[in-house]
């Protein structure tokens, strides 16, 4: 990739503004990325938050036969009294795990256990506290009051959970523990997913140094890469980090061509804004193409999105995420428009952001004409609903709040100043409270 390969042609991407509004720049990097469709087989256990790359197609019953749902007796519902006891003798015992068992002749139950086979032409299972009178051994008596059960209750149908040959799970599924436990409720040992998005990360500044080195006069330590690199991996992306890049053309660019050839996604912080010193746009220009490179939002106004060229001909290009330096807008800025991007990139259906909707409990500055992230903290309201509170001072670099906060406040384009009380629209971290 050089200065004399030709610029890339005319883009959906060119909004002919490089200032656009948080809802126009999501549409856009939704609407521009086309999902990974190579995958890998990977051992059961190994396939905790990946996202899946094939329907998975159940090859059994689940369950595999009519069971019991109670410690109790089966019997046939035909059999219930509405005017007096019910009574059956107990004609045999029946374990989970134990082969389907005779079928008692009328008059008679078997004492089951919970998941035991049901015997053939019995539907219905009391429980044992549900009973007047409960023996435990073969020949003994059962009672069973009226008007306390109704046919059928207490069995599991054979295939009530999935049927042969129905969807068990769906391709782009991000998988959570309970599908791993059904997956292995099928019988499976391994799974199909897609294989891990590669994304390439660097930060760009002179000013920063690597935690644990001496700080020099004017240098900070780079946090961003530290926090990055963990929502990245969160997300079970592979990352490649490239480290601290210095302000120098040559330098960057030389790193953006290794990230483009090793990586799907180029996630860099920092470069973005209009100083002299900032070439990430301009690099961004001459390899690829600026879709466009501020956005009207608070923190996180200098953002930059669009593709690089690859060198082989014809290979899809790699996705440049060039996020703002100061620590709370690249963090801001990541969950606003990568998260989701990287996980549609890496073939996921994965469900928008957490949010929900709270009273703030302070009053709250705003202008229209941006959208704004405020750090913040949900929690139960005393009338049982939720409020938020903002974490203290909003300053685009003071990453303290952004660790004491558990949601992001957000403050439409349009919307202006809140009053305490009003409802406000809230983004929560991790989909917890």
């Amino acid at each position: 990739m050089t200065d004399t390969v030709p610029p890339l042609g005319p883009s959906p991407l060119s909004t002919g503004d490089p200032q656009i509004r948080v809802d126009a720049a999501r549409t856009l990097i939704a609407a521009a990325l086309q999902p990974l469709t190579q995958t890998e087989v990977v051992p059961l256990d190994q396939a905790l938050g990946r996202v899946l790359g094939v329907d998975v197609i159940s090859p059994i019953d689940v369950p595999a036969h009519d069971n019991s749902a109670m410690d109790g007796f089966a019997f046939r519902g035909s059999e219930l009294r509405q005017d007096a006891d019910s009574a059956w003798r107990i004609a045999s015992l029946v374990m989970a795990g134990d082969p389907s068992p005779a079928t008692p002749p009328p008059g008679e139950c078997v004492r089951i256990m919970t998941g035991a086979v049901m015997p053939a032409g019995l539907d219905t299972v009391v429980p044992l506290e549900l009973c007047r009178e409960a023996g435990t051994q073969v020949g003994e008596r059962v009672l069973l009051a009226p008007g306390r059960l109704k046919p059928g209750e207490n069995r599991r149908l054979q295939g009530e959970d999935l049927s042969l040959g129905r969807p068990a799970l769906a391709r782009g599924r991000i998988l959570r523990p309970a599908d791993l436990g059904l997956a292995a409720s099928l019988g499976l040992t391994e799974l199909t997913v897609v294989r891990r998005l590669r994304v390439a990360l660097f930060s760009t500044g002179n000013e920063l140094r690597e935690p644990g080195q001496p700080l020099d006069p004017g240098c900070i330590y780079d946090s961003n890469r530290s926090s990055l690199s963990a929502a990245l991996r969160r997300l079970g992306v592979q990352v490649i980090d490239l480290g601290l890049v210095a302000d120098d053309p040559a330098a960057l660019q030389a790193t953006l061509e290794r990230a483009v050839c090793e990586a799907d996604v180029v996630l860099t912080s920092g470069g973005v804004s209009m100083g002299d010193a900032d070439y990430t746009r301009d690099l961004l220009a001459r390899m690829g193409e600026v879709a466009f490179w501020k956005v009207a939002m608070r923190p996180g106004r200098p953002f930059a999105f669009g593709p690089l060229r690859r060198a082989e001909p014809g290979a899809p290009p790699a996705w440049l995420f060039a996020l703002p330096g100061n620590p709370v807008a690249a963090l801001v800025t990541f969950h606003a428009f990568a998260q989701e991007a990287l996980w549609r990139l890496a073939g996921a259906t994965a469900a928008p952001v957490p949010r929900l909707t709270a009273r703030s409990v302070a009053p709250i500055r705003k202008r229209p004409g941006r959208t704004e992230y405020q750090r913040a903290i949900v929690e139960p309201a005393p009338d049982g609903g939720w409020q938020v509170r903002v974490t203290g001072s909003q300053g685009a670099g003071i990453l303290r709040s952004m660790s004491e906060a558990n949601a992001l406040l957000v403050l439409g384009h349009d919307q202006g100043s809140v009053a305490a009380g009003e409802p406000v629209e809230v983004w929560l971290f991790d989909g917890l409270v």
